[in-house]
């Protein structure tokens, strides 16, 4: 004999079918999502508004979601990679401020960078100038 469903146990399948589809919608914008930051270089503005959903979604998807976090993350060294190749095309060129920026960033080991804060805090700068001007003294 067959027992009939009352309406609390209809509620809450409703719900689990609900939670169900909900979660399968998200599955499908993390994916869309990653295409989306493949497509844009990993661009997460650009991705965002391809797909539908919010800069704030994106960001909890990948609180939450480890696994969709490290696909991101390595988007972003892909992106890296194509931004580096780019630079590394400029240098070859012999574009000096190319070379300069990636010494300053790369070279720091063997002295290049742009600004030295010992160097800088050891100086000690006037602050009283006295000036001549046609013999007297202002």
């Amino acid at each position: 004999m067959m027992h009939p469903i009352s309406s609390r146990e209809k509620a809450v399948g409703t719900d689990r079918s609900a939670q169900l589809t909900d979660m399968s919608n998200v599955d499908t914008k993390k994916k869309l999502m990653l295409e989306a930051l493949e497509k844009s270089l990993g661009i997460v503005t650009s991705a965002c508004k391809a797909v539908g959903i919010s800069r704030a979604s994106h960001y909890q998807y990948m609180e939450r979601d480890a696994e969709y976090a490290a696909k991101v993350n390595e988007l972003t060294e892909v992106q890296l990679d194509f931004v580096e190749s780019k630079l590394i095309e400029r240098i070859n060129k012999g574009d000096t401020v190319a070379i300069i920026f990636y010494l300053n960033n790369k070279g720091k080991s063997r002295g290049y960078n742009r600004h030295n804060e010992e160097k800088r805090e050891a100086i000690q700068w006037p602050t009283n100038f006295t000036f001549n001007v046609e013999g007297e003294s202002v």
